[in-house]
């Protein structure tokens, strides 16, 4: 028996080859009594022809109706020179069907199977199973092999070894809630499914491994954008015996590897570093895009004697005044585009967007045009301008408020007017390290610090001595990986010091009861010998969904939930039967209804 070539395999150099097809009709053309079917597989389409000379043969293709499975046997032949398809990889060739065979039926879709279906997306997870027939989908999934393939051979070639770590863990709620899986044989307790596979890849640090990875599956139960799954994939590293500067050179090949897999891309070989402070000064956000400028600029200080309180109040209060200057921004921007973003800032907080036109720089202040110029004296427009660096015909947005309101605000208003404006190439490939991110937050609701990354995250040593006294001025050994502008991964060196462990949890305000409750077996193996280590994890799912820019990365899982956590395929989540609640030893709650 023939063996099987995938449609899409070959070409001209196949000529006279006798081949067997197996896939999907995609159409079914009658050009003048001779019949064309168009099959696709996973690999592509490639057309094959039945003529009236093979009678049987043609009834049968005559019949065949879309997505019917078949069984094509036959000779690869020529297209006429004016039938050619240069947009197909067998777009030169055909087969002329010797034996045909159907294999299934295929009622008629629910929605047509090809890329440009217009049918909702609620509708195509409904029937995900046909939807990811679609060739853009089929790409997609063949993308997700070759980069996880690349990036395994490339874990391969640094020593890594391939460990995959429990999926029923011990609840450790830190961050995003937990999903829980009730025991049936410890009545009233709990598994839980891990958010991230931390704390075992630190004991397999212990155990010696000294290199791990795991393409790992990863649960949170929180709120969902476009961007988040209740469960998702990431490429999972720990290393030992290591520096931040090993790990990010690991990071960067690796990110090398699979970009070469999945975008036939070369990136740089290293990338730049900001600290996290510089990040927030330059870009008010911690993850910037780095394609353009439009960088802050920070007039907090000269805003402070002004009478002007919309300004000075932020500025003698602890907050922030800062400014973006856009070049030739006064020809570039309609008033009606300015009063959009001035709608579109207070979705960050900001009460308004201040802003100077700048028409004449030498005349001031009537070379400027804005309602807040007539608050400001000549001395300080004039240092204004100075330090801003203005030229005639540049528009000046001002942010004022306190500093998470003003770098929010004008961060993402920053990534606006590069989007409005054309200033990036979308297919440019930028990668830079933000480093050194603090080592705490403060929690204004517990009044507490708590940890910016997650408490196993190592404060640089010349830091240690402020984590009883001044905790939030303290920096921590994380370092995150931001793509044009989105974080598709990040990691740090770990705490392998027990007692330096003990100090953080009793800083974050956790008790040595709760701290042992919860972690107490990492703790138990940081005493045995733990060598210094650290790691770092990529998003799969998202930096495979800004390969391809798909608007949702439900585009690149294969069998995503939607943003309500929910398959309409499987109809999961479900009811399940009372014998299994009795099982388990739980009761529902009866819902209690009352008149209104």
């Amino acid at each position: 028996m023939l063996a099987r070539t995938y449609c899409g395999d070959f070409c001209k150099t196949d000529l006279r080859q006798q081949v067997r097809l197996n896939g999907w009709v995609e159409t079914n053309r009658d050009h003048g009594g001779v019949i064309f079917l168009d099959v696709r597989d996973r690999s592509g389409v490639v057309q094959v022809v039945a003529h009236p000379d093979t009678p049987e043969m043609h009834a049968l293709a005559h019949s065949m109706r879309q997505q019917n499975v078949i069984e094509v046997i036959g000779e690869v032949i020529p297209r006429d020179a004016d039938a050619t398809n240069p947009k197909l990889a067998t777009g030169e060739i055909e087969v002329k069907i010797s034996s045909l065979t159907l294999l299934n039926r295929a009622e008629t879709p629910p929605f047509a199977i090809e890329d440009d279906c217009n049918t909702g997306e609620q509708h195509r997870l409904e029937y995900r199973y046909l939807d990811l027939r679609r060739p853009c989908m089929q790409k997609n999934l063949m993308l997700r092999h070759k980069v996880t393939h690349a990036a395994r051979n490339y874990l391969d070639t640094q020593h890594f070894l391939d460990v995959e770590t429990p999926i029923l863990n011990k609840s450790t709620p830190e961050g995003a809630r937990d999903y829980l899986v009730p025991s049936r044989i410890y009545p009233g307790s709990f598994y839980a499914l891990p958010q991230s596979p931390q704390l075992f890849k630190q004991l397999l640090m212990v155990a010696g491994v000294d290199r791990y990875y795991q393409i790992a599956r990863c649960f949170r139960d929180e709120d969902l954008r476009a961007d988040r799954q209740p469960e998702f994939t990431q490429v999972d590293l720990e290393m030992s015996f290591v520096t931040q500067d090993e790990i990010m050179g690991v990071a960067e090949g690796l990110i090398g590897s699979m970009f070469a897999a999945g975008m036939d891309t070369q990136i740089q070989a290293t990338f730049p570093r900001i600290t996290y402070a510089e990040a927030m000064d330059k870009y008010g956000l911690d993850r910037p895009d780095v394609r353009f400028g439009l960088e802050h600029i920070d007039v907090t200080d000269l805003m402070k004697s002004v009478d002007f309180k919309v300004f000075s109040g932020p500025a003698n209060n602890g907050g922030l005044v800062k400014v973006i200057r856009v070049p030739s921004g006064n020809s570039l921007l309609s008033r009606k585009k300015i009063d959009n973003y001035t709608k579109f800032v207070s979705i960050y907080g900001a009460k308004g967007l201040a802003y100077i036109k700048v028409n004449d720089k030498d005349d001031i202040p009537d070379g400027l045009q804005s309602p807040i110029v007539k608050n400001l004296s000549e001395d300080v427009l004039k240092a204004l301008l100075e330090r801003t660096g203005a030229e005639n015909g540049d528009l000046l947005f001002f942010g004022a408020d306190s500093k998470e309101v003003v770098n929010n605000a004008l961060g993402y208003l920053r990534v606006e007017l590069g989007k409005d404006l054309g200033l990036f190439d979308a297919g440019s490939n930028q990668f830079v390290w933000v480093v050194d991110f603090p080592m705490f937050e403060w929690d204004d609701e517990n009044k507490r610090p708590q940890a910016l990354h997650h408490p196993f995250t190592a404060p640089y040593p010349e830091d240690l001595d402020k984590l009883e006294t001044a905790p939030l001025e303290m920096r921590s050994q994380a370092y995150d990986l931001v793509w044009n502008g989105t974080e598709i991964g990040g990691g740090s060196i770990r705490i392998h010091d027990s007692e330096v462990q003990s100090r953080v949890l009793k800083a974050l305000n956790i008790s040595d009861e709760e701290a042992n409750d919860k972690f107490g077996f990492l703790l138990n193996a940081l005493k045995y010998g733990a060598p210094p280590h650290g790691g770092l994890a990529f998003g799969l799912d998202r930096v495979l969904s800004l390969m391809v820019d798909a608007e949702s990365i439900r585009d690149v899982i294969a069998f995503p939930k939607t943003q309500r956590a929910a398959d309409p395929m499987s109809e999961a989540p479900g009811e399940v039967a009372d014998e299994q609640w009795k099982e388990l030893g739980l009761r529902k709650r009866r819902t209690i209804q009352t008149d209104d």
